[in-house]
C-alpha cells in the first residue's frame, strides 16, 4: 500500500469538495468528478467508494450548516433525500470502475458525462419520489425530470472541469513525484 498515493489522492477529493462551500452556480459542483477521480487511481475498491463518500458529508455539514443554515433551521446532519445524492454517487463509481480502466482524455470525457447522466437520473428520480408537488405517474416523473433540464448544463461542465483540473493534476503530480505511481 502506497500511503502516500492514498494522503494525496484523498487531499484531492477533499478540496474539490470544500470547493463547495465557494460561490458557484447551481450544479457546478465536483461530485462526479471525486467519484470517477477515486475509480480511476484507487486500487482499494473500498476507499475508492468511501472516500468520496465521505469527503461529500464533509462538504455538505460545511455547506448545510453554514451556507444554508437559515433554511434549515438549525443544525443539519443530512439533508431530506440525501441517500439519492449520495447513492448516485456510489453507483458513479461503479460507474467509473468500468468506465475509468485506463486514464485518458476520453475515458476522463466519457467518465464525466456518464456521471453527470447518472447523477441527474438519480437524483431527480428521487425528487419524484420525495416530492408531492410530483404525481406519482410517469407523467410526474417526466416533470421531475423536466425541471431538473436547466440546472443539468451545469452539472456536466462542473464535472468536466472538476475532472479535467483533479486528472491533470494528479497525472502532473505523478510526473514530478514517482512515489505517488501506484505499487504494482
Amino acid at each position: 500500500m502506497n500511503k502516500k498515493r492514498i494522503l494525496v489522492l484523498s487531499g484531492f477529493i477533499l478540496i474539490a469538495a470544500l470547493s463547495r462551500v465557494f460561490p458557484h452556480p447551481y450544479n457546478f459542483a465536483p461530485m462526479g468528478a471525486m467519484a470517477i477521480f477515486g475509480a480511476a487511481y484507487f486500487t482499494n475498491k473500498k476507499l475508492a467508494i468511501l472516500l468520496p463518500l465521505l469527503a461529500f458529508f464533509v462538504s455538505d455539514l460545511l455547506v448545510n450548516n453554514l451556507l444554508y443554515s437559515g433554511f434549515y433551521g438549525g443544525f443539519t446532519l443530512f439533508t431530506p433525500g440525501f441517500y439519492w445524492m449520495y447513492g448516485s454517487i456510489a453507483l458513479i463509481v461503479l460507474a467509473g470502475f468500468l468506465i475509468m480502466k485506463k486514464v485518458n482524455m476520453k475515458t476522463i470525457i466519457g467518465g464525466s458525462l456518464a456521471a453527470s447522466i447518472i447523477f441527474f437520473l438519480i437524483t431527480n428520480f428521487g425528487a419524484w419520489l420525495g416530492n408531492p408537488m410530483y404525481p406519482q405517474t410517469i407523467e410526474g416523473l417526466m416533470m421531475s425530470y423536466t425541471a431538473g433540464i436547466p440546472f443539468f448544463h451545469y452539472t456536466i461542465a462542473g464535472d468536466l472541469v472538476y475532472s479535467g483540473v483533479m486528472f491533470g493534476a494528479f497525472e502532473y503530480a505523478k510526473f514530478k513525484v514517482p512515489a505517488l505511481q501506484p505499487i504494482k
